[in-house]
């Protein structure tokens, strides 16, 4: 064992039997590394990351690269979801030098943690134009050996020169944000658009949620626009084709990583936690516009894959689940026609098979394992009119049937080995899936949703709070100082389990996390937030998160924050904050409109007319008038519901008799006549759009 085997990352600890001498990040790493006048490897992947577990079995597990890695280098391996900080800084760099980024991330820095040499993946000999490993080592080390000042100098130079540039963004450009920049945001993403299977740009394909909420967002706020069907369509049309694809689980519900190809129909296997709360919620979003029944079958199966698969019973949501089962990808979930007709029968076997695309020919196979032989990954290749002309049935017959042929699949699926389960805990994540089961709660009707929510929330405030949110938890230790994107999305997550109980505390304590954040990450000088604490420890770059990744921008995120609780509480500095991150984002909105999903959805949000619901009354009386308001997707309205009058500017002087609930709706906190009925509050909604 290593010392990685006392880390509480599942990431680490995979890495703790490795002959490598690994270290965690940290001061005893870099003091060993000064002492010894040894380069640092720095290895950064995460759990259910392929590529990273083919690099640590061809490389890691060897002793003989061992051997070098240890006789010539000080070796620290870093979790990216436990350290996004120091991933985001090292990821620059490799970018920077490379014009490419990925994981595992293989970055060579001197003693002072300056880098001279990044890239990704190496393979264990010469292959695809990369060089083997134990080559790079060998050069790295005689290039250390015989011209080290060389090296130092050049990573000085590499570190300046990222300094400074890091500095030109952090301060913005100056340039201004017209009003024509939504409209071409829209343009834009139209044409990197697939008109035949939707989403942007072409293989590999990721979902996009932050960029397709601001679709749907751009189609509620600009009614009259003649954009705003095709934004609609945008959406949709991407969305259909990714829950009919293997990007989406058929049997088990919720969505994989991305799709490896342009179709979505191979997927990288892993799943992550920010990847399905993002999408319940947009799916959700696309049920409000739409109405689409199939859009609120994907989010409560998506939610359902979340309990069942991702929540400790603490009440807090894990991590990730593996792409590998017993080392080969997919394994878990792909299936032979003969697997299928063994279970399920001959007749609802072919049923189960032409409707999901098995065939014997198959459609997909490990490279590295190709003794597994040709598989099926479920999807639904064709309409089910399609399909159930072809059966011989209705289409009635045929979906009814389908339920529980899934069912008797899923439950075989179940006895087989699960991938590895990456059960850390982190706060960031935990908000965006505190934030999707309780506004999927709260628009469904279903309390239980909104009951998880809580019991997220309760988890966040016992477990991952001291003075301060903490990033990471496991059996029962949260530790690393929390980041900007733990506040931003704990913070966004409390304001919507506000929404769904009326319960105050759940908005002060977002309220606590908003000025906690103005302590700690904003930049008094030029304004916006940096990544990391200003107390935390000194990172060679400083950076401030602007561009959405596979999570919104912490930036983006904390701009939508601040202008939410500032149209809530009436706080005018809250309000100058949004506007301070649109400011210093500016000229690279102009220079490449897509990527900040986050970013547009606040500025949405701030050039809406302030308008508000407040909905007065017990929980009980209340719901009816819950339930109308839920009907509509309203994303740039505030929503109040309370069991009496005061607490917030918009109920000042707006309570209700007792065993009665009124409805009110108002446009910058003056309201309209109060609404003593569903049908007069649904007339006054009608009105209002």
């Amino acid at each position: 064992m290593n010392r990685l085997a006392g880390e509480s990352s599942p990431y680490l600890r995979q890495h703790a039997e490795n002959p490598v001498d690994w270290y965690p990040w940290g001061d005893e790493a870099f003091a060993r590394a000064r002492t010894d006048g040894k380069p640092i490897i720095l290895s950064v992947g995460y759990s259910a990351c392929h590529w990273c577990h083919v690099m640590a079995h061809e490389s890691f597990e060897d002793p003989s690269t061992a051997a070098l890695m240890n006789e010539w280098f000080v070796n620290v391996k870093v979790d990216r979801e436990e350290r996004p900080d120091v991933d985001a800084v090292y990821m620059t760099v490799t970018q920077a030098l490379t014009g490419q980024g990925g994981w595992p991330m293989t970055v060579f820095l001197t003693p002072d943690l300056k880098p001279f040499y990044a890239g990704t993946y190496f393979p264990a000999v010469d292959s695809h134009g990369r060089p083997a490993f134990t080559r790079l080592l060998r050069s790295i080390h005689e290039a250390w050996e015989a011209d080290r000042e060389k090296v130092v100098d050049s990573a000085e130079q590499i570190t300046t020169q990222l300094q400074e540039a890091t500095r030109r963004v952090n301060s913005g450009s100056g340039a201004a944000i017209d009003a024509a920049l939504p409209a071409r945001v829209v343009e834009a993403l139209r044409n990197e658009f697939d008109e035949e299977w939707g989403g942007f740009d072409g293989a590999p394909k990721f979902p996009s949620p932050s960029n397709l909420e601001f679709l749907l967002a751009y189609h509620a706020s600009h009614p009259d626009d003649p954009l705003e069907p095709r934004a609609l369509h945008l959406v949709t049309h991407t969305l259909r084709r990714m829950m009919d694809g293997g990007i989406y689980d058929h049997l088990g519900g919720g969505f994989h990583r991305y799709s490896v190809d342009a179709r979505w129909l191979v997927p990288h296997f892993e799943k992550m936690l920010y990847d399905n709360a993002q999408l319940a919620r947009l799916y959700l979003h696309a049920f409000q516009t739409t109405g689409d029944p199939a859009f609120e079958r994907v989010v409560r199966e998506t939610l359902g894959y979340l309990e069942r698969e991702m929540l400790d019973r603490s009440g807090g949501f894990y991590a990730a689940q593996d792409a590998d089962t017993e080392g080969i990808e997919g394994k878990f979930f792909v299936w032979s026609p003969a697997q299928i007709d063994a279970i399920l029968g001959a007749e609802d076997g072919r049923l189960f098979r032409t409707v999901y695309g098995v065939t014997d020919a198959g459609n997909f196979e490990d490279p590295h394992h190709p003794e597994f032989g040709r598989q099926n990954i479920l999807h639904r290749p064709q309409p089910i009119e399609d399909c159930a002309r072809d059966l011989g049935l209705d289409v009635a017959t045929l979906e009814a049937r389908l339920p529980a042929l899934r069912a008797r699949l899923l439950a075989e699926r179940e006895t087989r080995v699960h991938p590895g389960l990456d059960d850390k805990v982190l706060a960031s994540w935990n908000g965006l899936a505190l934030a999707a089961f309780a506004e999927c709660g709260r628009v469904l009707g279903e309390a239980h949703y909104v009951e998880v929510a809580t019991r997220t929330a309760t988890f966040l405030r016992r477990q991952m709070w001291d003075a301060g949110l903490l990033h990471t938890w496991k059996n029962g230790e949260a530790k690393v100082d929390g980041l900007l994107e733990d506040y931003a999305f704990v913070g966004l997550g409390l304001l919507e389990l506000f929404k769904a109980t009326g319960d105050i505390a759940q908005l002060h304590w977002a309220q606590r996390l908003l000025d906690d954040a103005l302590d700690h990450f904003h930049d008094e000088a030029s304004g916006g937030f940096f990544e990391s604490p200003l107390d935390g420890k000194e990172l060679i770059l400083r950076q401030k998160p602007f561009f959405d990744a596979a999570t919104p921008s912490g930036n983006g995120a904390m701009a939508q924050l601040a202008t939410w609780l500032a149209r809530y509480t009436g706080n005018e500095e809250w309000e100058t904050v949004g506007g301070e991150v649109l400011a210093l984002v500016a000229g690279q909105l102009q220079r490449a409109v897509t990527g900040f999903g986050s970013t547009l959805l606040a500025l949405d949000l701030i050039a809406a007319p302030p308008r508000e619901i407040a909905i007065v009354g017990t929980p009980e009386l209340r719901a009816p008038f819950e339930r109308e308001v839920a009907r509509r997707f309203l994303p740039t309205t505030v929503i109040v519901p309370a069991a009496s009058g005061g607490l917030l500017p918009v109920l000042e002087g707006r309570g209700v008799a007792p065993g009665e609930a009124t409805a009110y709706v108002c446009e910058a906190m003056v309201c309209g006549l109060p609404a003593h009925t569903p049908e007069m509050l649904r007339e006054q909604l009608d009105h209002a759009r």
